[in-house]
């Protein structure tokens, strides 16, 4: 019976030692591991706003400024039509607007919509003629191409930051007031490279790899 009481005695003594250890061991390595564990947040967000920047730099495609506040403000277009020869011309598109209908250039507004931390923003889009459009219904990226057929643009399938990118390129028709899919892409930089006939060819890079998407209107 003695023999018992003891061995119990130390089981519980042993067991009393262990948890003052393990709590030992677990407040002095709490600091060092929360300290890791903030260092490793910073440096992603530092890695995914470099990336983001080189990203501008690399595409040198002039965007809106994220700097919109609500307001609504004319959406700046990168053209790319067929000269009189019939190459690809890639160029800001600066028209005035004139007597009669808005330039397609110049017939889309938007308001920044949402913003994704140290990511890409999301906007609104109307007709600046006033004309109620489809486009309303959805969020949109900031690069918008013209070609002859109407606008190229970015539809955004989801506003959750873990689960972007993910785009759908459509063409505006801005006539019919239709909002045609052309392709689904989940890279956020892109950029129209060229046409041939009825054929886009479109260019993305992840900062890993890169590939070309071929579309046929």
């Amino acid at each position: 019976m003695l023999f018992m009481n003891n061995s119990s005695s130390i089981s519980t003594g042993l067991h009393h030692l262990f948890r003052y250890i393990w709590n030992g061991i677990f407040v002095l390595s709490y600091p060092i591991l929360a300290t890791f564990g903030l260092l490793f947040i910073g440096l992603t967000y530092l890695f995914s706003g470099i990336s983001r920047l080189l990203t501008r730099f690399r595409s040198g495609e002039e965007e809106m400024s994220p700097t919109l506040s609500g307001s609504w403000k004319t959406v700046q277009v990168q053209a790319f039509l067929n000269d009189a020869a019939g190459a690809s011309v890639a160029q800001s598109t600066q028209e005035s607007a004139g007597e009669g209908p808005i330039p397609v250039a110049q017939l889309l507004e938007a308001k920044l919509s949402k913003k994704i931390m140290f990511g890409p923003e999301g906007f609104t889009f109307r007709r600046a003629d006033g004309v109620p459009s489809v486009l309303e219904e959805h969020i949109f990226g900031s690069r918008v191409y013209e070609i002859e057929e109407g606008l190229l643009l970015e539809k955004w399938n989801t506003v959750e930051p873990k689960e972007l990118p993910d785009f759908t390129l459509c063409l505006y028709l801005p006539e019919e007031d239709q909002l045609r899919p052309l392709t689904r892409i989940t890279c956020f930089d892109w950029h129209l490279s060229e046409r041939e006939g009825d054929t886009l060819r479109f260019k993305w890079f992840d900062g890993i790899q890169g590939d070309t998407v071929v579309v046929h209107l």
